[in-house]
């Protein structure tokens, strides 16, 4: 925990020269107002009962990194309030982020829950206490992104407002892990309408894993491998290399240097934490492979060296063989 406020101190200290110029204009803004953004603007299409919108406000940040020339990059934020304190609200950024999810006392838990907009989100909340049934002083979310973002190269080169990608970070206070989780779920562009909410997600998953669920074409039974240590996926890069990754319109893929082929799949549905996909492979010949593939992602704990470990995991709940 130490470590994280350091490091939340830090870059604070260095990008505090871009995060807050002297020319920064807030204005207070109306929901009719954000949707006249070009930027993503989240709402929730679930609220707690009782609660209303509050207020919101959009904020016009001076670009001056190289290659900006003084443009006005927009952010926004917004809030919601219910009865006894509790409230929910959204805040943006375009740079300078660093751990938003920091609370300076130890009785604070850590969390992650899996969104259907933005993938695994991760949360920290006071007071400690696994369950949804109690009622937390505050909790805060890291920065996601957002599908603009998303599709902004990630070099470490100037951000422009031509990107139009936003960090969002998202706090309840006064509510349950249970409700907090409802709202973040429900969460959708305010230009849209609810179904956002409930479209696939972007999963950030290596193809490969379902290479090794399916079975080669010359054996007989699938599938093959149904759990998957995933946070091992992410620590193998050799295996797994996110970089070979690229997004094929509604695809997921990763071409096979050997044979000049791919494998690639696309999400068909999220319905609690269990997914739907299609996946698609082929050797660089004529011939395509297709299945339709369920799995949960959940936690489990096994004995490593004699002591707990706990582990996310894909779990395979169905297989379908087109």
């Amino acid at each position: 925990m130490k470590l994280k406020i350091l490091l939340a101190i830090t870059l604070s200290i260095v990008w505090a020269p871009f995060a807050q110029p002297e020319d920064n204009e807030t204005k207070p803004a109306s929901l009719e107002d954000l949707k006249k953004l070009d930027i993503i603007c989240f709402v929730p299409s679930y609220l707690p009962k009782d609660f209303k919108f509050k207020s919101a406000q959009i904020t016009y940040e001076v670009n001056s990194n190289e290659g900006g020339e003084g443009e006005k990059v927009a952010t926004y934020g917004a809030e919601w309030t219910g009865p006894k304190g509790a409230s929910f609200s959204i805040e943006s950024a375009w740079e300078g982020i660093g751990d938003r999810n920091i609370m300076e006392t130890e009785d604070s838990e850590e969390a992650e829950i899996q969104s259907p907009l933005f993938g695994r989100v991760y949360l920290i909340y006071t007071p400690k206490g696994k369950g949804d049934g109690g009622v937390k002083k505050e909790i805060l979310t890291n920065w996601v992104e957002d599908a603009n973002m998303q599709a902004q190269p990630h070099d470490g080169g100037p951000i422009t407002r031509a990107g139009l990608g936003r960090f969002h970070g998202f706090t309840g206070t006064k509510m349950t892990v249970a409700d907090f989780t409802k709202i973040v779920n429900s969460l959708h562009p305010v230009k849209g309408d609810s179904k956002t909410a409930s479209a696939p997600p972007p999963l950030k998953l290596h193809p490969k894993i379902f290479n090794m669920i399916d079975c080669w074409l010359s054996d007989s039974e699938s599938p093959v491998v149904t759990e998957f240590n995933l946070d091992a996926v992410e620590s193998n890069k050799n295996e797994f290399d996110m970089d070979d990754v690229k997004p094929d319109h509604e695809w997921t893929r990763v071409n096979t240097k050997d044979d000049g082929g791919y494998m690639r799949y696309r999400v068909l549905g999220l319905k609690g934490n269990t997914y739907t996909v299609e996946y698609q492979e082929n050797g660089g010949g004529s011939l395509t492979t297709d299945s339709k593939i369920e799995f949960a992602i959940d936690k489990r704990t096994i004995q490593r060296d004699g002591k707990p470990w706990a582990m996310r995991v894909l779990r395979v709940t169905s297989y379908q063989s087109k």
